[in-house]
């Protein structure tokens, strides 16, 4: 063999063994990487399992001291006690009461968020949905001083969906945009959104059909509010779990809501001006996904 030819060959089996180590060497990292990952999966698993016993562990003796809280306070009631005593007692047995049922809110509130999920789909007539919830909240929404509208469309949208789970995701908003209603009536900031003096705002459960990017039907619920409206900065966080702007709430509402539409295929968008109020969209496709 010419030296030339045994140099050029000697270079070429050099640089294959070279390329064929860094190729071994980066399947190993990626190996690693799946490993370590899977590892990190498995163990936030288990952390899930753990925190979800825990808090059904935690709920049963909650509603233990919550009933007892209750009789403290009958006895308190009957007792032949000074009237200032007595009502330092209930005033102090009231508010372990309210704080243990606050508690034992925001664990149901984990518990929903975090459990598992089955739908039962069915087809549904959306516009008869959200009338039904429309009369259920009527008197919550008059409550809080909210006029309460629906424009339900003359034809009929039907979608294959979990009809329980969906009002759910709807009262969750349809509770944040009344309370936030409320909330600015009562401070004072109702803003430029405000329809009347003496009501806290209006809000109105429209639908309307249409189709997604990909083409396929969808039916749009929109929760409105004529609220103070969020900011783009409070709006990038809605949906983080705990995030709340209201004081006693758990912050698990509207995540909830858009884990029960997103497991049915669909979305939520959300649109808001400060001052004028919020759109909250519920985006659901016609037809379940076939898998």
């Amino acid at each position: 063999m010419q030296p030339w030819l045994f140099v050029g060959f000697a270079a070429g089996v050099g640089l294959a063994t070279a390329a064929a180590w860094y190729l071994q060497r980066r399947a190993l990292e990626r190996t690693r990487v799946a490993e370590r990952r899977a590892r990190a999966a498995e163990r936030m698993a288990e952390i899930g399992a753990m925190t979800g016993g825990l808090a059904h562990e935690i709920k049963n003796p909650l509603s233990t001291i919550g009933l007892n809280a209750q009789l403290l306070q009958e006895s308190i009631r009957d007792v032949e006690l000074p009237a200032d005593e007595q009502a330092r007692l209930l005033s102090r047995t009231g508010a372990l009461r309210r704080e243990t049922e606050r508690l034992a809110g925001i664990l149901s509130d984990f518990l929903e968020y975090a459990g598992e999920i089955r739908l039962e789909r069915r087809p549904a007539n959306v516009a008869a949905l959200v009338e039904e919830l429309a009369d259920f909240f009527l008197p919550e929404a008059e409550r809080l001083g909210v006029r309460l509208r629906t424009k339900l469309g003359a034809e009929p949208a039907t979608a294959e969906i979990d009809v329980r789970r969906v009002k759910q995701a709807l009262l969750n908003l349809m509770l944040n945009a009344t309370q936030a209603m409320h909330g600015a009536w009562l401070s004072g900031g109702g803003g430029a959104g405000t329809p009347v003096v003496g009501a806290a705002g209006e809000l109105s459960l429209w639908i309307e059909p249409g189709r997604d990017a990909d083409g396929r039907r969808v039916v749009q619920i929109h929760v409105e509010d004529t609220g103070p409206g969020i900011s783009p900065e409070t709006l990038a966080r809605i949906y983080n779990p705990y995030f709340t702007t209201r004081a006693g709430g758990s912050g698990l509402g509207l995540p909830t809501s858009r884990r029960l539409i997103e497991e049915h295929g669909g979305r939520i968008d959300a649109r808001s001006e400060l001052g004028k109020g919020s759109d909250f969209v519920v985006v659901l496709p016609v037809e379940a996904a076939r898998g």
